[in-house]
């Protein structure tokens, strides 16, 4: 019941937040710090620090860190948050037992801490054991021990608003090196939010809703409390008024005797009434299943009619595909004959065309020579004329090798591009293949997991989510949003009495066994906002069936199938569940499904002239589906949720993985030799591609220097007559083999124009028979369909013939009670006017009334047998009465109280959304106006719902270059981008000093100097602020001012124990 105080002080430490961060007074700086056996020195300081700026700057290992480390550790902070160990004994110097830090804050001003006992400074004293323990003095500036709290550091530090773990206040080297170098966007949103409290105020934000919830649950528990306490002040208030009169009690007994007269006669009229009603509502769904059965009856005329007029049209197709198949036969082999005839005619016209063209080539050579010999004087061979001829005879044969090779090559090029495209295609064929195991072994394991969790809660076989789902339907239930509690999945409520039928009942029943039946609509509303809850949308949700509940069994009788020896899906289920039989049969037909193991007795029976009477289809043992006329191969294997032998199926499961995982492991090694052999082939591929055009260039050389020797003038000693005779011999063959090619080339021509006749003819008919073909095949789909539908519509008429059976029977018996009640009514109403003539209005019930009479009674006698102690009676109603009063007052308080906290914190949310998106605003401004002044660009994107915080630096001219992320700039870019970005932080959060560790070590003498005037120029304008700046360089180009402090640390010498530490102001620099 305390818990409102902590809210309170809660409210009251972010309101001091708040107000700290919109002022600004002389507290908090840092005057001193003093180090005894830290890290590794023996001794630094005392140094005292300036109140604006300060530069400590020196060598490595002179003391730099250890300043800031002692800085961190000193006011409290935790090892780890100083990146240099992780426990406080590491900080104590190797050899001495203990350290020692002591650190003055400056105390002055309206804002000062317990002004009157501290003064104007506070010493904080931090003494380190070497196990790791550490305890705390707080001075005044007398030298007064104040406190030696940890509370009291914790208080100053909250007075001052110092928070030496924020980034903001203390950077140390590591940290703003992990921050340079972080990839998570949300890191860059953790350290925003740190260094502006926001992360703070939000955890308090936090904590107060956790604790608001709390007091909640205690609400709750006192008001079951007072529920108990008020029961008990009743109680004890009834024995206290049964003393005062026991007179009293016995009138009671006559009234409530009298109103239990009619009581009784108001039920019997509720009764009627309530049969009245029910008879009501029975004749209007009379009416209404009425209509619906002539509903039914039109749609099934309707579909009829469709059946008949698809019929018609297959058997009008199938006629004439029949007709015209001969037709094509014909066309068929006039084309292949004419295309033969075709074939032979065009090859003997190619070559009576090559032999003219050579005898042709012949005759004009024979003529040319003719020509050249008559012009000839000289027809002696001269030695020179005889090795010119040996020359081309040597480069022919020359020329006849090489193509001999390029040939060659050419067959085996030819070859290696037969091997690649035939590997590819194996390649394809193999990954498709291995595509197809890793999607069956993907479906395997899945199932396997469920059989294997199905071991401790056989639900887990229809989904992981469904025992969660079941148990949200209970729990819906229990709440009253059901009208009736949904049943489901069916596979739970059937059990096959033959195990070996299991795959068939699956294969016949399929995504039923996953679904479940509702009362109504408004309850199918319901199960669907559940099943969504758990993700089970679309495809992926079970099927309702919405019927209203019958818990009698339709009598199918007269319409199931009925065989001597094989039984019906009905017949083969134990169900014991009304509900789930009768939605099976009005969903699936079961009564008219039979199961028969073998599939050769199960074509026999069903494709026989006489299948069984009303059997519609039928199902083997191995899950195939039988119709009168046709057959489909069941896609299942195993049965997934009827089987009852489990570790059968786990083991066949577990084998039938490590099948999968075989065959995945030897496609993967067919590959891998594929892609070998592929590799190898273009290789070789490759090798001889520029074999062959090394070929081509000497053959085209030595065809070249052929040419350039035949053009060279050579007149051999030839009879001239004896070619001229020859040559007219060649022009008289020449005439008449062309009047044969055109005799021959009008032939082909002619043979060419019947053979593509022959082929339209062909082409048209098969186009016929082919687009009557495609007309079948959706014909046929549609006829199924409809089939099914059919056989639906029946099936719809008999249900509601059935049912409307069945009502009408109800019906009547119903109106026999009717007419019973209104004489037991009669009875009744006599009976009451003999106890009470006039009737009187009665609020209770007949059985509230029968056992307030018999407690009244009970309590008549006790009074009678003893009245007991009257003085003990009243005390302790006295005292159930202030205890319930008592905390009745308390609730109501907490209850106030939430309330009025309810609504101040709607309000501060509103209001730290308000301040975080101003200080995200001021950041992005001061980032882009720091940046700008070196001529960069940059973008700062916060994104507070998913907590990310992006940024991006554009080096150079602004129109040019593209926005990189900080990961990508150089050393130096990247250093000053996050100088730029701290300084944008130091504008934006409150701190009264800013300690930054070698700000400018990745900085080149361009960056390094811009970012010192921005740090100087931002120091200039908050001179209420302290900036401690650690850096290795010599700072000596700094300007002259009496706000800048150089603290210059000297290398420390082998054996020194203190370490000189001077203070030196920008002239002493300078001389």
């Amino acid at each position: 019941m305390t818990s409102w105080r902590i809210l309170i002080k809660m409210m009251m430490k972010m309101n001091v937040r708040l107000s700290l961060i919109m002022t600004s007074a002389d507290v908090g700086i840092i005057e001193s710090v003093q180090l005894k056996n830290f890290m590794c020195h023996s001794m630094l300081g005392p140094f005292k620090f300036g109140s604006n700026v300060n530069f400590v700057v020196g060598n490595n290992g002179s003391g730099k860190s250890a300043v800031l480390t002692a800085l961190i550790v000193g006011l409290g902070g935790k090892a780890i948050a100083t990146n240099r160990g992780s426990s406080l004994k590491g900080f104590v110097k190797d050899g001495q037992n203990s350290a020692d830090i002591s650190i003055t804050l400056r105390n002055r001003g309206d804002d000062a801490y317990k002004a009157s006992v501290y003064g104007d400074s506070i010493i904080v004293q931090q003494h380190i054991s070497m196990d790791g323990s550490r305890s705390y003095k707080l001075k005044s500036a007398a030298g007064t021990v104040v406190s030696t709290k940890k509370e009291e550091l914790v208080a100053v530090l909250d007075h001052f608003n110092i928070q030496v773990d924020n980034p903001v206040s203390v950077l140390t080297q590591e940290m703003s090196k992990q921050f340079l170098q972080s990839k998570n966007e949300g890191d860059k949103y953790k350290f925003f939010m740190k260094a502006t409290q926001l992360e703070q105020m939000k955890e308090d934000y936090s904590y107060i809703m956790e604790t608001k919830e709390r007091t909640k649950d205690q609400i709750s528990q006192g008001e079951e409390r007072l529920a108990e306490l008020k029961q008990q002040c009743l109680e004890k208030e009834e024995r206290f008024q049964m003393i005062a009169g026991l007179s009293t009690m016995k009138n009671d007994l006559e009234c409530l005797k009298r109103e239990m007269a009619w009581a009784v006669v108001n039920e019997v009229e509720k009764q009627l009434n309530a049969v009245r009603d029910n008879v009501k509502i029975g004749e209007d769904r009379a009416a209404k299943l009425d209509r619906k059965m002539e509903e039914q009856q039109v749609k099934l005329n309707e579909i009829e009619k469709k059946y008949k007029d698809i019929q018609d049209k297959l058997e009008k197709i199938s006629q004439e595909t029949i007709a015209r198949a001969p037709e094509c036969m014909v066309l068929k082999e006039d084309v292949i004959a004419k295309k033969r005839v075709y074939s032979e005619a065009e090859v003997f016209y190619k070559c009576s065309v090559n032999e003219f063209k050579v005898l042709k080539k012949d005759n004009d050579q024979l003529c040319k020579k003719i020509e050249e010999l008559k012009r000839s004087a000289d027809q002696s061979l001269e030695p020179e004329q005889l090795e010119r001829q040996n020359r081309i005879s040597r480069l022919k044969e020359r020329v006849k090798a090489l193509q001999d090779q390029e040939s060659s090559v050419n067959q085996e090029m030819e070859q290696f591009q037969q091997a690649i495209e035939k590997d590819q295609e194996e390649h394809g064929r193999i990954r498709t293949e291995e595509l197809d195991v890793r999607h069956t072994l993907s479906y395997n394991q899945k199932h396997l997991k469920e059989l294997k969790d199905s071991r401790t809660n056989r639900l887990r076989r229809f989904g992981p989510q469904i025992p969660a789902l079941l148990e949200a339907i209970d729990e819906a239930y229990r709440r009253g949003q059901f009208t009736h509690k949904p049943i489901g999945p069916l596979g739970m409520c059937i059990h096959p009495r033959d195990p070996t039928l299991a795959l068939a009942i699956e294969s016949c029943l399929k995504g039923l066994l996953q679904a479940y039946c509702c009362h109504n609509h408004a309850d199918e509303v319901v199960l669907q906002r559940l099943m969504g809850k758990f993700g089970l949308r679309g495809a992926s949700r079970p099927q309702i069936i919405v019927s209203e509940f019958w818990h009698e069994l339709y009598d199918v009788r007269h319409r199931a199938a009925n065989h001597p020896e094989f039984p019906t899906v009905l017949t083969a289920l134990e169900i014991d569940n009304a509900i789930v039989v009768n939605g099976l049969i009005d969903m699936r037909g079961i009564e008219t499904v039979l199961l028969i193991k073998n599939n050769c007795v199960a074509r026999a029976i069903m494709q026989s002239r006489k299948p069984p009477k009303n059997c519609r289809e039928a199902f083997t043992a191995e899950g195939d589906q039988v119709f009168a006329e046709r057959y489909y191969s069941s896609e299942y294997r195993r049965p997934r949720f009827l089987s009852k032998d489990l570790d059968s199926e786990i083991s066949y499961l577990e084998n039938e993985v490590e099948n999968k995982k075989a065959q995945i492991v030897s496609f993967q090694q067919q590959l891998f030799a594929l892609e070998k052999d592929v590799k190898r082939n273009e290789e070789f591929l490759r090798q001889c591609q520029l074999h062959c055009k090394e070929l081509q260039m000497k053959i085209r050389k030595c065809i070249s220097e052929i040419r350039e020797l035949e053009n060279i003038k050579v007149h051999p000693p030839v009879d001239i007559a004896t070619l001229e005779d020859e040559a007219e011999e060649n022009k008289i063959k020449i005439k008449i083999m062309a009047e044969n090619l055109e005799q021959e080339k009008e032939n082909v021509e002619h043979l060419r124009i019947l053979q593509i006749e022959a082929e339209n003819k062909y082409d048209a008919i098969k186009l016929k028979i082919n687009q009557l073909s495609e007309l079948t095949e959706p014909l046929k789909d549609e006829l199924n369909l409809v089939d099914t539908e059919v056989d639906k519509q029946k099936r719809g008429k008999r249900n509601y013939e059935e049912k409307q059976k069945e009502h009408l029977a109800t019906l009547n018996r119903k109106k026999r009670e009717l007419d019973m009640k209104e004489k037991e009514l009669e009875e009744k109403m006599s009976q009451a006017r003999q106890i009470c003539p006039e009737r009187i209005e009665v609020q209770k019930s007949a059985s509230i009334l029968d056992r307030e009479i018999n407690r009244l009674r009970q309590k008549i006698r006790a009074e009678h047998a003893s009245h007991g102690d009257r003085e003990e009676i009243v005390r302790q109603y006295q005292e159930a009465k202030e205890t319930y009063l008592d905390l009745d007052n308390k609730v109501k308080t907490l209850k106030r109280f939430i309330k009025l906290l309810e609504e101040i914190m709607t309000h501060r949310y509103k209001t730290y959304q308000q301040f975080r998106r101003c200080l995200t605003l001021r950041c992005k401004l001061y980032f882009d106006n720091l940046l700008s002044q070196r001529a960069y660009c940059g973008k700062m994107n916060f994104d507070h719902k998913n907590e990310t915080l992006t940024i991006s630096v554009q080096p150079g001219e602004g129109n040019r270059a593209a926005f990189n992320d900080m990961r990508a700039l150089s050393g130096g870019e990247r250093s000053f981008s996050t100088v730029c970005f701290i300084l944008s932080l130091w504008s934006i959060a409150e701190s009264p000093f800013r300690c930054l560790d070698e700000f400018d070590v990745y900085m080149d003498m361009v960056n390094r100097r811009i970012a010192m005037d921005m740090i100087l120029k931002m120091a200039d304008s908050q001179r209420f602020r302290q900036f401690i700046l650690l850096t290795p360089q010599s700072m000596s180009s700094l300007p002259s001012s009496k706000l800048i402090r150089i603290l210059r640390m000297s290398d420390p010498e082998r054996g020194q124990m203190t370490l000189p530490f001077q203070p030196v102001t920008q002239e002493e620099e300078e001389n």
